[in-house]
This record gives structure tokens, C-alpha cells and sequence, in this order.
């Protein structure tokens, strides 16, 4: 029990890929191996049964046509040597070749001759007699010295029995020094004893192209040799029967192995006694059958693995991809967020886990959102009200001794005609009015723009030829509010960071713009820049919670924007050392209040040209 549920803890312990991999193995390569493996063994045992049956079948189809051929050859000898009146014609003797050849016209022209069209593998009928009065031609001839000296009569000489199939070879007589093979039934005509006053012989020569056209026939299953009594080889395929410079037969000599080798014997009679057909296996038949039924195996092999594959990796893919995604949303949610998984989740069990998680997260971020991140919120906001409020006591401190003083200033300034120190007093006097009036959180983007040109007149006054400003402001976006010191303490570190650390002039330029349903602020310098390492720091404890940092304005921007708008804000800072820098923020319109316009477009105009001055 306690092995079992240690097996159980290790196939556990398997990395999932490395599940469906070993099932893949083990459940579905190693069977189709294993059974096509035993599938090709007992393919190749049929197809070497059957290519043996096949040989088999070769072989006997062209022994029995040779000894057919053979034994009609016999079949026409055994008839013409019982023939009685060729027995009377041949023995008679005629006074002169004219009485010869009446007798020949009227009985013997016809006699031999009209067996061979019946029998087409009969070459020639010859007949031959010691009778000298017979004028030698055609189908018959008289023994005489060069009969007598020839390999076939010899043959027959040497030979004990009445009927000899014969395998010899002569002089062509168009050419001396060519032979020319002959296979040959050669019979004795003692039949009647009362026609015996001359020897008389009788050849009947086979037509070797009808045997060689058998043998040729089975060429494609096997390399035949018809080879005689004396193991010499008559006729092959490949050697054939053609003349040639041989005065005899090659013996064959083949040494091969007894599956290799199919030996027929030509027949039972006496005068084939000792005659075969040898048959050597043509390997490339066999191998051919049995490479194109592994070539086949393998393929069905392939295709049957391939599709498997397939089937197997796409079950995965899907298994696995939904595992993994509901695995990195469930960590996801260990960080505090809740994330929802975005996908046809399918209608299986892991479809049905991914939709409890879904449901879950909505739930429980639901939860989290209305109570937990509430409360905080609020908390922050207000602390945030806490310390405005408290600046706000801080800088109400003797305001009427603030003001007195500054319009004492203003009176001396003017009175000495001192312009600019005048402009720049106007300007504090209304931004430390509009600071103490502001009581509202949210401001409009105009309120906000106007401010940002009274610090910037009084920034120009104190750097001169320092830098330079520049306002970009779409009209639509005048009227949306904001959180109040969204953008000027933005400017003011693109001054002090940007432009003083710089030699020479630089340009300042805010935009306010609407676009894909997003108002955008960007505030851009042409100063200094970051590096990207100090920026990258820059950013980093920006959105920190543990702040810890000088970035206290770009700090608080971010902070405020975040409790008011959430995630929703995207907050941007972009540097290049030695070219500027650029800070933006986009909020979603939707989220937005809207202040309706009672100036009109008038106004708008008025604005648009006051702060491009």
C-alpha cells in the first residue's frame, strides 16, 4: 500500500508535458512499433511463401511446356517409325533417280512434312537410310561418311535405348567455324522385320526458340537452365541458343544454396531420364515485394504516428495552455490582482474551473473594491485634505500684512515707473489670491492653465533670457476639471530641473489636448534630460508606495491623480540626456467632471490668445 502511494506521489510529481509526452510513448509509439513490427515480420513470411509458391508454379508451367514440346517430338517419331509404307518405300530399290523421284511425288513427298504444321515446335524431320539408291535431300538422306562422323549420330550409337533426346551441337554449313546447337529425337526404324535390308534412322529436330521463348517467358521469376544427363547446360536465358565458336557444352557449376536453387526433372520417360530444369531465384523479385510492403509498413507507421501526434499535441494545447493561464491568474490574485481570464474557456471541467475562478475573482475583487480599497481611499484623501488644509492655514498666516506689503511695493514700483517689477507684482498678488480662494479639490483646465502662466510670468522675471514658454490648448479641453496643482508643479520641476541645469535658453511648452476619448497634458523641456538609469529610479519610487526620493511634485501628481482616477491614469515620463524631457498624464474622459461655459467662444478666443503671449 505504502509503494502505492509513493507511485502515486511520483506520477504526481510529473510535470504535466511530461505526462502527455510518455503517454504519447508508451500508450501510443511503442504499440504501432511493436505492432507493425510483428505486422512486417508476418508480411514478410506470406510474401516469401507466396514468391516460393509463384516460383513453384513458374517452374512447373515451363517444365511441362518443354516436355510437351519434347514429347510430341516422340509422339511424330513413334508414328513415322511404324509407318508401313514409308518402311516399303525405303528398303525398295530404284533403278535410277527418276524412278526415285516418281516414288518420292507420289508417296513419300507429303509423308513427313504434314506432321509439322500440327506439331509447330518440330524444326525438321530427317530421315536417313544406307540405301544408296534414295537421292539424298529434303527430308531424306543417305548415311554416308559425314553421318557417320557427326556428334548426334555418335550420340545415338553410344546410346542403349531406341529412342534418344539428344543435345549436340554441328558445323553450320554456310560457315565452318561456327556451330550451331541442336536438340534432336533420334529413333532406330526396326519396327518391321520383313522391311530390315538397310539401317534406318530417324531425326526429328526441336525448335530451340519455342524452349528458349518458355524459358525467357519466366524470366522475370527466375534465371532457368535446362541442363541434360551429362549436367551440361542446353539453354538459358541468358546464354541462349545462338551460333557461336563453342564445340560443346559449358557444364553448369552453381554453387548456391538449396532455397536458392529449384531443380524439375523434365520427365519420367526413359530417353529424358537425367534431364532438368533448374530454376535460381531472382532476389530482386522478392526483395522488391518486400521493400514495397515495409515502404508501405513504414508509411501506415508514419501516418497512424503523425495523426496520433497530432491529436496528442492538440489535446495538450489545450489542456495545458488553460491550466498554465489559470495557474499564472490564481498567483496573480496571491499579489492582489484579480485579474479575469479572457478566453473561450470551453465547456470541460477545466472550462468549468476557469469559470468558478472568473466568478471568484469578480466576486471577491468586487468585495475588495466597495470595502477594502474604499476605506483606503478615503483614508488617503483625506490625508491629502489634512495637508492641503493645512497649507492652506500656513499660508493664510497674516495675509493682510502680505498684501499691504506687496501693494506698498506696487505703489513705489509704479511711481518709479518700474514695468516689469509692476507686471510681476500683479501676477504674485493673483496667484497668492487664487491660492488662498481655492477651496474646491477639482478645478477646470482653464483655471489650472491661467495659474501656470502666473508662475511662469513670475519664473521668466527671475531667469529672463533663461528660457522661454509656450502654451498648446485644444479649446475642448478647457472645460473638463482636474485635481487642482495637477500640472504646475510639473512645470515648475521642467524649470528647475530641466531649463536652470542647462547652459543657455530653453523652451517650456504645455499642451492640453482630446483625443480617443482621453484628455492628455503633456509638459515638455528642451533642458538637460535624465539619464536612464536615474530615470528608470525616477520612476520606480514614483509609483513605490514606500516613497523615498526628491521627486516630491512629480510624486504627488501621481499620487493624487491615482486616488481620484485609479488605474485609469496613464502616467508617462520620457527622457533623453542633453535633448529634454517630457511628462504626460491621460485620463479618461468618462471619468471626468465637465464645467459648462458662460463666456462662450469668445472667451475661448481670448484665453487661447492670452496664453500664447
Amino acid at each position: 500500500m505504502k509503494r502505492m502511494f509513493r507511485l502515486g506521489n511520483f506520477v504526481n510529481d510529473i510535470p504535466l508535458k511530461t505526462k502527455f509526452f510518455l503517454i504519447f510513448v508508451i500508450g501510443v509509439l511503442l504499440p504501432i512499433l511493436v505492432v507493425n513490427l510483428i505486422f512486417m515480420d508476418r508480411m514478410s513470411e506470406l510474401i516469401r511463401e507466396r514468391e516460393e509458391q509463384n516460383l513453384d508454379i513458374s517452374m512447373e508451367r515451363a517444365r511441362k511446356d518443354i516436355h510437351n514440346f519434347i514429347d510430341g517430338g516422340v509422339a511424330v517419331s513413334h508414328a513415322l517409325s511404324t509407318d508401313k509404307t514409308l518402311y516399303e518405300m525405303l528398303d525398295r530399290e530404284y533403278e535410277s533417280q527418276l524412278d526415285f523421284y516418281e516414288t518420292f511425288d507420289e508417296q513419300l513427298r507429303n509423308r513427313v512434312t504434314s506432321y509439322i504444321p500440327v506439331n509447330n515446335q518440330i524444326q525438321r524431320i530427317s530421315i536417313f537410310t544406307e540405301n544408296s539408291t534414295i537421292v539424298s535431300g529434303g527430308n531424306y538422306h543417305v548415311i554416308n561418311d559425314n553421318v557417320l562422323e557427326s556428334d548426334w549420330y555418335a550420340l545415338w550409337k553410344s546410346s542403349a535405348h531406341p529412342v534418344l533426346v539428344a543435345a549436340y551441337r554441328a558445323t553450320e554449313a554456310s560457315n565452318s567455324a561456327s556451330t550451331v546447337p541442336y536438340l534432336s529425337v533420334i529413333e532406330k526404324m526396326d519396327y518391321f522385320d520383313s522391311y530390315s535390308t538397310y539401317e534406318k534412322l530417324l531425326r526429328i529436330d526441336i525448335d530451340l526458340s519455342k524452349i528458349y521463348d518458355v524459358i525467357v517467358r519466366e524470366r522475370d521469376y527466375l534465371d532457368m537452365y535446362l541442363v541434360n544427363e551429362n549436367n551440361e547446360i542446353i539453354m538459358s536465358a541468358s546464354s541462349g541458343y545462338e551460333r557461336g565458336k563453342y564445340s560443346a557444352y559449358s557444364k553448369l557449376d552453381l554453387e548456391l544454396d538449396e532455397e536458392d536453387r529449384h531443380v524439375f526433372s523434365i520427365g519420367t520417360a526413359r530417353y529424358v531420364k537425367g534431364w532438368k530444369l533448374i530454376g535460381i531465384n531472382r532476389g530482386s523479385r522478392i526483395t522488391s515485394a518486400m521493400l514495397d510492403m515495409q515502404l508501405f509498413t513504414v508509411v501506415l507507421a508514419a501516418v497512424v504516428t503523425l495523426v496520433a501526434a497530432v491529436f496528442i499535441t492538440v489535446m495538450l494545447r489545450s489542456y495545458n495552455y488553460r491550466v498554465k493561464r489559470l495557474s499564472r491568474h490564481m498567483q496573480k490574485v496571491s499579489n492582489e490582482k484579480f485579474d479575469l481570464i479572457e478566453l473561450d474557456e470551453g465547456r470541460d471541467e477545466i472550462g468549468g474551473l476557469i469559470r468558478n475562478f472568473n466568478q471568484m475573482t469578480a466576486k471577491m475583487n468586487s468585495l475588495i473594491n466597495n470595502v477594502y480599497k474604499l476605506e483606503i481611499q478615503k483614508k488617503s484623501l483625506e490625508m491629502e485634505r489634512v495637508r492641503a488644509e493645512l497649507n492652506f492655514l500656513q499660508s493664510q498666516m497674516n495675509p493682510h500684512f502680505l498684501f499691504n506689503t506687496l501693494n506698498a511695493i506696487l505703489v513705489v514700483c509704479t511711481k518709479n515707473r518700474y514695468t516689469d517689477v509692476t507686471d510681476i507684482i500683479k501676477s504674485l498678488s493673483k496667484l497668492l489670491r487664487r491660492l488662498l480662494s481655492w477651496r474646491e479639490d477639482l478645478v477646470s483646465v482653464e483655471e489650472e492653465i491661467r495659474f501656470i502662466e502666473m508662475y511662469l510670468k513670475i519664473e521668466k522675471f527671475r531667469f529672463r533670457d533663461k528660457f522661454e514658454y509656450q502654451f498648446n490648448i485644444d479649446m475642448e479641453a478647457l472645460h473638463y476639471k482636474i485635481p487642482k496643482m495637477s500640472i504646475q508643479p510639473l512645470v515648475e520641476n521642467a524649470c528647475k530641473y530641466g531649463l536652470q541645469a542647462m547652459d543657455g535658453a530653453g523652451l517650456v511648452t504645455i499642451s492640453a489636448s482630446v483625443a480617443r476619448d482621453y484628455l492628455r497634458i503633456v509638459i515638455t523641456d528642451s533642458g538637460k534630460g535624465i539619464e536612464q538609469g536615474k530615470l528608470r529610479d525616477i520612476i520606480l519610487s514614483v509609483r513605490n508606495e514606500q516613497f523615498s526620493g526628491n521627486s516630491f511634485g512629480i510624486r504627488n501628481v501621481y499620487r493624487r491623480l491615482e486616488l481620484y482616477y485609479d488605474d485609469h491614469v496613464i502616467f508617462n515620463i520620457a527622457s533623453t540626456p542633453n535633448q529634454g524631457t517630457t511628462v504626460s498624464f491621460e485620463i479618461p474622459i468618462r471619468l471626468l467632471e465637465s464645467r459648462e461655459h458662460e463666456g462662450g467662444e469668445g472667451e475661448n478666443h481670448a484665453f487661447q490668445s492670452a496664453v500664447d503671449r
